[in-house]
Formats: structure tokens, sequence, C-alpha cells
């Protein structure tokens, strides 16, 4: 069994995390969304935890974990053999590309795996989706409707 690991802060969780989570599943036997943990994020680590369970409920072999550290040490923990990354554009391939290499450096058994976003999700980002929420712009076609409930319960509902 190939077990792969997504990780990522998923603050707040997008159509786009959700992509590269149903894509994932296909590759690999098992996609463990690793929610990491950070100093500051706009949602506390239990409620992206939260979010993401109930977004990938019906991706069968996907399953919600979280962790803090490095993301080879905890991919080690679980016997992942890949770590799955999502792409958006250029601009972030040379960080990932850096990031690849270290990662390879540290545990030279786990492979990186880009997974380029879809068309209709290559603008989103979780944080651009926190600013447009801020900013009071509806975010429900961006994120799963769980998720847009939520961050109105932060930021109020949407005034355009």
């Amino acid at each position: 069994m190939i077990t792969a690991i997504y990780p990522g802060g998923f603050d707040p969780v997008t159509n786009g995390h959700l992509d590269i989570v149903r894509r994932a599943a296909l590759l690999f036997d098992e996609v463990v969304v690793a929610v990491s943990k950070r100093e500051t994020s706009l949602f506390t680590l239990q409620e992206r935890v939260e979010m993401m369970k109930e977004a990938v409920q019906e991706t069968a072999n996907a399953r919600v974990d979280s962790y803090e550290g490095l993301t080879v040490t905890y991919a080690r923990s679980i016997g992942a053999r890949a770590l799955v990354r999502g792409m958006r554009a250029v601009t972030g391939f040379e960080t990932e590309f850096d990031m690849a290499l270290m990662n390879k450096k540290m545990a030279p058994e786990i492979e990186a795996v880009f997974l380029m976003a879809s068309l209709e999700h290559l603008f989103i980002s979780a944080s651009r989706i926190r600013e447009i929420a801020e900013l009071g712009h509806p975010t429900r076609d961006l994120v799963p409707p769980h998720v847009a409930r939520a961050l109105e319960a932060k930021f109020g509902p949407p005034r355009r």
C-alpha cells in the first residue's frame, strides 16, 4: 500500500485544495491530508482539521491528521512514500523546487509529487480567500459551503 501525504496550512481549505486531494486519491492507496500547526492563522488547528475532515468525507481513501515540525519527519512516522504538493503558477515553482530538494536531502526515500492546479482553481489561494472574505466579498464559489459559513462567522456576511 502506498501512502502519500498532502501537507499544508489549509487556512482555510479551498476548492483548489480539494481538487488536489481528489486527484491524489486516484494515484495513491491512501492520502493523508496533513494539517500543519502554525503560530498564526485565522482558524485554529482544530478548526482547520475539522473543516478538512468534512470536506474530504466523500473521498474514501483520504483521511485528515495534524502535525507539527518537519513534514518529512511526520511523513516517515506514518510510513508515507510520497509528498503531494499542488502547483498553481510558475511563481511557486522556485519555492516548491527548493523545498523538494531539501526534503529529498533529509528523506531520500520520500518522493515529491507535484499536481498542477486545474484551470478553474488556478487563481485560488487560501491567503486570497481570507483577504476577500475580510473585505466582504462572497466566497461560496471558492470554498466548500461549510467553510464559507465559517468565514462568514469570522467576518460577517458578504456585503456585496
